[in-house]
């Protein structure tokens, strides 16, 4: 990841999304030499001064106050997960810190046996439990099913963003796959304000960068989102199309570093028969619940 403060590109992305005419903002007597916002722009609707939120966007604001940050949220309509990571890069900034992977171990993230309990005792729902990095860390039968047979892969590579940036036959089962490569990005990006010192969580970051030339395109675009429901589409080798309904959720203390993931079919549908009949073909052939620490 990149050694300038990460508040500095973000603020400069959220500006040139904006559009002045859109804000109310007047279209001034020059021509405009950016893209959205000017700082000027961005400085008033956050009822800071201009000198305040250059200082700001090139991280030489010091410790900015939680007032001025929600100012800066309301003014550049930044949404939930958005306001959240400008929080955690100002308090970045405020600090020093660069990006910059740290050298060293970091301890393997791991999922409670009750947790496992738990999600293996679902029934018609598949479930997969992440990690940091997006390391899948645990699933039930169906989780194992559901657009990449984690089972088989070894534990450093059962990590979401990896399986569907590098591998083509991954890919080729998600009919939406720009969309959904959006999302991940931008949920990874959100996980790396949350998770600066995170090592695995850069090494992964780092490796798609250098591996991935449409990763590197959409983690420069600053997008920071939390996925937290919607529909997923997987084309399934045998059944064809399955339309999911997926939750995620991020789980309370002590397991409030992991993200647990659900898909549900909607009750008589074509996805809820296939998907018993994926469940009763590995139950026949004795495919098992599994575990995997990268």
């Amino acid at each position: 990841m990149h050694a300038e403060p990460e508040i500095n590109a973000f603020l400069k992305a959220r500006r040139a999304a904006l559009d002045p005419a859109g804000l109310g903002l007047p279209p001034g007597g020059t021509r405009r030499r950016v893209r959205g916002l000017r700082r000027d722009e961005a400085a008033h609707l956050a009822g800071i001064s201009v000198e305040y939120y250059t200082r700001i966007e090139q991280g030489r604001g010091g410790n900015v106050s939680p007032e001025v940050l929600d100012s800066l949220a309301r003014g550049l309509r930044l949404t939930a997960a958005e306001h959240e990571y400008l929080r955690n890069v100002a308090h970045r900034a405020a600090h020093a810190a660069t990006t910059r992977c740290q050298v060293g171990e970091e301890a393997p993230q791991v999922v409670r046996p009750g947790l496992r309990v738990m999600i293996d005792a679902m029934d018609g729902v598949a479930a997969v439990v992440y990690g940091r990095a997006m390391d899948v860390l645990a699933w039930n039968r169906l989780g194992g099913l559901i657009g990449c047979d984690f089972a088989r892969l070894p534990p450093g590579e059962r990590n979401i963003a990896k399986q569907m940036f590098l591998r083509a036959d991954v890919e080729a089962g998600h009919p939406e796959v720009a969309q959904v490569r959006r999302e991940i990005v931008a949920v990874l990006r959100a996980e790396a304000g949350r998770f600066p010192d995170s090592v695995r969580l850069c090494h992964v970051v780092g490796e798609l960068l250098e591996s991935s030339p449409e990763f590197a395109r959409l983690w420069e675009s600053q997008e920071v989102e939390e996925k937290t429901y919607g529909v997923k589409r997987v084309i399934d080798p045998r059944h064809g199309l399955l339309e999911l309904q997926f939750q995620a959720m991020r789980l309370p203390p002590p397991d409030d570093e992991l993200t647990l993931l659900l898909y549900a079919a909607e009750p008589d549908s074509p996805t809820r028969k296939a998907l018993r009949a994926l469940s009763a073909d590995a139950e026949e052939h004795g495919a098992l619940p599994a575990t995997g620490t990268p």
